[in-house]
């Protein structure tokens, strides 16, 4: 078995609250998404686009969230607010992929989804390949219109997923993987 497949079999997300600096390098956020960006794409309608949220930015999300859920729970106290305005500063690098549904006669709505989960999944293997942790997220965020608004979605648009990448303070132990015996029938 190569190199690579042994990798990809030892692949595992990293929680968010694991990673820390450094985080990729403007050249190396480059070919994270040029590698993201490399996924099925029927109709060339490129379904989905990129936010990244580094520096400051990550502090200036977490106020929005803070306020969007002391908003919704008034009773809440200083220190589940802290939680939400920590929530993107962990990790150095968080990059929203936002899918974004092109209305097309032959291509189905699926297909356009299924294709920003594909960039997903490539972000977190070209993180891994880059040697950094990351972790793909959503959560109460990616779905609270406030929030959406505060980083510029349009209304046909949705978070596939906050890709959260750094470099690894712990590593994860695995998880139990399905058996194949469990998952996999013949036609």
């Amino acid at each position: 078995m190569n190199d690579s497949l042994s990798r990809l079999l030892q692949r595992r997300s990293v929680p968010a609250r694991w990673l820390g600096e450094p985080g990729p390098s403007e050249q190396e956020v480059e070919t994270l998404l040029k590698v993201a960006s490399r996924v099925p794409d029927h109709g060339k309608l490129v379904p989905w686009r990129f936010i990244l949220i580094q520096g400051d930015a990550r502090q200036r999300l977490g106020a929005v969230l803070a306020t969007a859920f002391q908003a919704d729970n008034p009773e809440a106290g200083e220190d589940k607010l802290a939680v939400e305005r920590e929530r993107f500063a962990q990790a150095p690098l968080v990059v929203a992929v936002v899918s974004r549904v092109v209305p097309h006669v032959k291509i189905p709505e699926w297909e356009q989804v299924l294709s920003a989960g594909a960039v997903c999944m490539n972000l977190l293997n070209a993180a891994m390949f880059l040697g950094y942790g990351a972790s793909w997220l959503t959560g109460w965020a990616a779905f609270d219109r406030r929030v959406l608004d505060a980083l510029g979605l349009n209304p046909n648009e949705r978070i596939a997923g906050f890709i959260h990448i750094g470099t690894a303070k712990e590593t994860p132990a695995d998880r139990d993987r399905p058996s194949l015996d469990d998952i996999v029938t013949r036609f």
